[in-house]
């Protein structure tokens, strides 16, 4: 019998970009009509580099906020090259700054203040196991001479495994994997080590972005990769295991900076999230691995409660809208113009 509705609690986005400015008017009631809370990532101009300015991102976010609706933020720092214990201590007794970002510099929108020597970090690392704040990575090396398409298992290689053997209990989120060489790290290591995973990169390959043409609105970094590596990414999601989680790393950007010369990287996802994921588990026979996946083992992993309020998604057919007006102009999101079949009651 066809399953036609389904309840599960209120679901959270473990990675999620919101901007800034005039943008928060369409990012933050797009995100807070679903989810309870969401990981903001750091990556403005200038960077969130300390708690101070967490505190006036977070007070901005939670100004663009609906009305009554109880949405929380939980914000990153931007960890670079002159992050000191300092502020590892200052983010570890702030109740509403939940871990450090790590961006290699170069590796996507807003990283040019990235870390340039991992290892030059040791110090901070030592003092972020110890404290237990949680490390979010964007996997990918930068090098030149190293393939996009095996930036994400470079990096695992090169600086993800000897920093865990350095650093064995640190908290460590991969975020957005996209290669059976993430998941299998991951799955590899002790409960301390999770992973995040996009819409995109459960639902498309790398054909989504380059057969019959460039489908700018497809492109995203870390890049989409061969379907291979997305059938292990769909194999970990509906696994059950705890590991795995929902991250949208819905990423806006105006029309005209993806639809250009040199396009913008990122999918905005956040006005069909869930409904997206409900798309993916159905194609997978697995409908009741939703609840986990989207609600509770983010949550577990962070050490915060599962929400006690509820959402429900029906089965019923409706097209993404082909542009959405916003502040900064006309703006495509993800899946625009084809249809899902699950929505939010």
């Amino acid at each position: 019998m066809q399953v036609t509705e389904l309840t599960i609690p209120t679901p959270d986005d473990w990675h999620l970009h919101l901007r800034d400015g005039e943008l928060l008017a369409t990012t933050v009631p797009a995100t807070a009509a679903v989810f309870g809370r969401a990981v903001i990532m750091p990556n403005l101009v200038p960077p969130v580099t300390s708690v101070e300015q967490a505190r006036a991102y977070r007070e901005r976010i939670e100004a663009a906020r609906p009305a009554g609706n109880s949405f929380e933020p939980l914000m990153a720092l931007y960890l670079t090259q002159d992050t000191n214990i300092e502020t590892v201590q200052a983010a570890a007794a702030d109740p509403h700054v939940i871990g450090f970002k790590l961006y290699p510099s170069g590796a996507t929108t807003n990283s040019a203040a990235g870390v340039t020597d991992v290892n030059g970090l040791d110090a901070v690392f030592a003092e972020m196991a110890k404290l237990q704040v949680p490390l979010l990575v964007h996997g990918e090396v930068t090098t030149a001479d190293v393939d996009i398409f095996d930036r994400e298992k470079v990096f695992i290689d090169n600086y993800l495994r000897p920093l865990l053997q350095r650093h064995s209990t640190l908290k460590l989120v991969l975020e957005h994997i996209t290669t059976a060489d993430a998941v299998a790290f991951v799955e590899e290591h002790g409960n301390n080590v999770a992973a995040t995973i996009t819409p995109q990169h459960l639902l498309m390959n790398r054909n989504h972005l380059l057969v019959g043409g460039v489908r700018p609105h497809n492109y995203c970094l870390p890049i989409l990769k061969r379907r291979e590596h997305q059938l292990e990414l769909r194999r970990a999601a509906v696994s059950g295991s705890p590991k795995f989680f929902l991250g949208t790393d819905s990423a806006p950007h105006a029309q005209s900076k993806k639809e250009t010369a040199c396009g913008c990287a990122g999918c905005y996802s956040a006005p069909a999230a869930l409904p997206l994921y409900a798309e993916f588990f159905e194609q997978m026979d697995a409908l009741d691995k939703l609840e986990n996946f989207a609600s509770g083992f983010g949550a577990d992993f962070y050490g915060y409660a599962r929400a006690t309020s509820t959402v429900t998604l029906v089965r019923k057919p409706w097209r993404v809208p082909e542009s959405l007006s916003t502040a900064v102009g006309p703006m495509v999101p993800y899946w625009a113009g084809e249809t899902l079949n699950w929505q939010l009651e």
